[in-house]
């Protein structure tokens, strides 16, 4: 039996305006990070959910990675100040996938709404706060 979503209007993963860095290449891979975690609302809402979400956090696994050096890389290259504090929220981040990858290996499938609430945070918070905060850097 698929696993129910009390409200399901709170895990929309919508792209718009709110989230736009302004540095095309980061907008876009947020805008596929977006994606992702479409994808992975649309299987658990249509059932399909316990066969998504290994693949789903493979996938996030391997894009956050690329996506975060490259944002770090721009941050280096521009001399942001607050380098630092970001590399450890993409550390935190990538830890919380790893954790989550190591529970579902491990057999635990009901995690789904676990996944859908860290990305719907992560995407709302770390893109509209601290991404927000490097875009006057990338954007002289």
């Amino acid at each position: 039996m698929p696993q129910r979503l009390v409200d399901d209007k709170a895990y929309m993963f919508e792209w718009d305006g709110r989230y736009r860095v302004g540095v095309h290449s980061i907008d876009a891979q947020h805008q596929a990070l977006f994606g992702i975690a479409q994808e992975l609302y649309l299987a658990m809402s249509s059932g399909q959910g316990k066969s998504a979400i290994g693949r789903t956090l493979d996938r996030l696994a391997a894009y956050t990675s690329s996506h975060f050096a490259h944002e770090e890389r721009l941050m280096q290259l521009h001399g942001y100040p607050e380098l630092g504090a970001h590399q450890t929220e993409h550390r935190a981040f990538r830890a919380e996938i790893e954790r989550l990858q190591s529970e579902f290996r491990s057999g635990r499938a009901t995690m789904m709404v676990q996944v859908l609430q860290l990305l719907k945070g992560w995407l709302a918070d770390h893109i509209q706060k601290s991404d927000q905060r490097l875009a006057p850097f990338l954007n002289p």
